[in-house]
C-alpha cells in the first residue's frame, strides 16, 4: 500500500468516514473527489482503495494545489480546475466511467481562517471571495459594477436576504458617493456598509452578524457556485458505473435542495411534470425507469459537531447509478 502523507492544516473534514464508507464500495475502482479541499476526504478515501484503485482530484484553489501536492501515492492525480470540468478532464485522461463521485460544497475553513481570500467577517481583508483568484471577476469588481436589481436579486435568491433592496440601493449609493476605484474595497467596508442597511431593531438573531447572508449570497454568485453544482450533477449522472456512488456535503438549503430534486427526478422518472401530463394509463412496465436509487441522508452526531462545530449544518445525500441508461 502507498504511503499517505498527513493532512497539512488544521482543517477538519466534515462527516469524514461517513463519506468514505458511502462513496468506496469497489476498492479497486476509480474514484472522483470533486473538491479535494486540504485533503481530508481524499485522504478517507485512499485508505480504502486497494492497490489498483485510484483517485482523481479536483479543486480551482490554489492552496489546494499546494495541499495535494503532499501526497505521495501513486493512485492519486490532482486536476486544478472547477468542479463543471469533471467530465471534460476525465475525458482527456481516456476515462469514460467512475464508481464514486463526492462533491463537498461551500467554502473551506482554511479559506475563511485567511483575511486575504476575504470570505470571512472575521478578519479584515481584500473584498475578493474567488475559490480561484487568478479567474474571473473578484467581489469588489462586480460590486462596483452591478445595479440595483441586479444585486437585489442575487442578495435575495443566493442569501435569502429580507433587507435585499435596501442593501442593494446602499452599495450603489456608495459606489456614487465614494473615490475613485471600487468603493467597496474590504471586508470590513462591506460588513459596516451592511450593519447600516438594516435597522438594528429586525435583527433576529443577535449572535449573527447581519452580513452573514449578504456575504454568502456575494461569494455563490462570485463562484457562480449554484449553477456549477447543477452542471456537475449531470455530469456526475452520465459518469457513474452502475452500482456506482454519488455522495454530496451540503451546508446550506440552496445546495441541498438542487441535490435533493436532482437525485428525486433521477430516483422517482414517473414523477416528473413530463410523467404527468401525459395523464394516461400505463403498466407498471411502461413507466419511466429509475436512474438512480436514493440512499439516504446523514448528519453529524453531537460527537463530532463537538469538535467540528462547521458539522452542525451538514447534510449528507447519498445515491447510487441504477444500470437504466442516463438521461439528463
Amino acid at each position: 500500500m502507498q504511503r499517505v502523507s498527513p493532512p497539512t492544516s488544521d482543517h477538519v473534514p466534515v462527516l469524514p468516514e461517513a463519506a468514505a464508507a458511502a462513496l468506496v464500495t469497489a476498492p479497486a475502482a476509480t474514484y472522483v473527489d470533486g473538491t479535494f479541499g486540504r485533503g481530508g476526504h481524499a485522504r478517507r478515501i485512499l485508505a480504502r482503495l486497494a492497490p489498483t484503485g485510484r483517485l482523481i482530484a479536483f479543486d480551482r484553489d490554489p492552496a489546494a494545489a499546494a495541499a495535494a501536492a503532499t501526497i505521495s501515492d501513486a493512485r492519486f492525480v490532482f486536476e486544478r480546475t472547477r468542479f463543471s470540468r469533471i467530465a471534460a478532464t476525465l475525458a482527456q485522461r481516456g476515462i469514460a466511467r467512475v464508481h464514486g463521485m463526492l462533491l463537498d460544497l461551500g467554502v473551506s475553513s482554511p479559506q475563511l481562517d485567511d483575511p486575504a481570500r476575504g470570505f470571512s467577517l472575521r478578519a479584515n481583508g481584500p473584498l475578493d471571495m474567488r475559490m480561484d483568484p487568478s479567474q474571473g471577476e473578484s467581489a469588489a469588481q462586480w460590486l462596483a459594477r452591478a445595479d440595483v436589481d441586479e444585486l437585489t436579486r442575487v442578495l435575495r435568491d443566493y442569501g435569502e436576504e429580507r433587507f435585499a433592496v435596501s442593501i442593494a440601493k446602499a452599495i450603489v449609493a456608495r459606489r456614487k458617493h465614494g473615490a475613485s476605484g471600487p468603493a467597496l474595497a474590504t471586508t470590513a467596508d462591506l460588513a459596516a456598509l451592511v450593519a447600516d442597511a438594516i435597522p438594528a431593531k429586525s435583527r433576529k438573531d443577535p449572535g449573527q452578524h447581519p452580513a452573514t447572508r449578504t456575504f454568502q449570497a456575494v461569494r455563490i454568485h462570485v463562484n457562480q457556485e449554484l449553477e456549477e453544482l447543477a452542471m456537475t450533477l449531470d455530469q456526475a449522472g452520465a459518469l457513474l458505473e452502475p452500482g456506482g456512488r454519488l455522495v454530496v456535503i451540503s451546508f446550506h438549503s440552496l445546495e441541498d435542495r438542487i441535490v435533493k430534486q436532482f437525485i428525486a427526478r433521477h430516483a422517482h422518472p414517473e414523477r416528473t411534470a413530463d410523467a404527468r401530463a401525459a395523464r394516461l394509463p400505463l403498466r407498471a412496465g411502461d413507466l419511466p425507469q429509475p436512474r438512480m436509487r436514493a440512499l439516504g441522508k446523514v448528519r453529524a452526531d453531537a460527537a463530532e459537531i463537538a469538535l467540528n462545530p462547521r458539522a452542525r449544518s451538514a447534510v449528507m445525500r447519498v445515491a447510487e447509478r441504477t444500470d437504466v441508461a442516463w438521461q439528463a
